[in-house]
């Protein structure tokens, strides 16, 4: 999915794809019960910000579950990439949740701030110096708290995920997934990379989450 030759049928059936994929297996519906919806209001305006948005499906799982739940909440989903973000804004409008084209650094040098900033599945596509360059971008972007959720790296993983994605042949989801596997963290991994005040924890179904809050949120 990463080279610029991909073929831009399988990329957007990829995309389409996503949305089953992360609802099986990210676990961002535990996420969203235990550290998200605490964090936001039904008469509060809140922010949240998706880095490495792609097609854009998590950023609208997090805007139906904050109208479900009745909370304010206003989402920007951020992706460098030209077809992740053509794919994202061909998609129906979702009230309240706006796309865009940047790098987190850009949102950095326009001071802005989110009470929340995510990233799922991003981590392990980062070169190390990229992956501290993100760290140090979300410590500046969230006055809340920051949530990078990736792949963790294990043979069960990757026996259950090659498995598991044998139907869906005429997409590049399971390529790419397995490719990613192997380029991902265990947590101890991560751990060791990640700089301090950050925290690691391994999730089931073979995930690791990231944290950090900012001072006083």
């Amino acid at each position: 999915m990463d080279k610029p030759d991909c073929d831009p049928v399988l990329l957007d059936r990829t995309y389409s794809q996503f949305g089953l994929i992360n609802a099986t297996v990210a676990g961002w519906r535990r996420t969203w019960s235990a550290q998200i919806r605490p964090r936001l209001s039904p008469s509060r305006p809140s922010t949240l910000l998706d880095i490495g948005s792609g097609g854009g499906d998590m950023p609208r799982a997090f805007a139906r579950w904050a109208a479900r739940d009745g909370l304010q909440l206003s989402i920007l989903g951020i992706d460098p990439d030209d077809r992740a973000h053509a794919f994202a804004t061909s998609q129906p409008p979702v009230l309240g949740l706006k796309f865009r084209r940047a790098f987190s650094t850009d949102l950095v040098a326009e001071g802005l701030k989110f009470d929340v900033v995510t990233s799922n599945h991003l981590l392990h596509h980062l070169a190390p110096e990229q992956l501290q360059s993100l760290l140090a971008d979300s410590e500046q972007l969230s006055s809340g708290i920051t949530l990078h959720n990736d792949i963790e790296r294990s043979r069960l993983g990757y026996l259950l995920f090659s498995l598991g994605t044998l139907p869906l042949r005429r997409s590049l989801i399971r390529q790419d997934g397995l490719t990613s596997i192997r380029r991902s963290y265990t947590a101890a991994e991560l751990a060791s990379v990640a700089p301090p005040g950050w925290e690691v924890t391994a999730r089931f179904p073979s995930h690791n989450l990231l944290v950090h809050r900012a001072p006083h949120a």
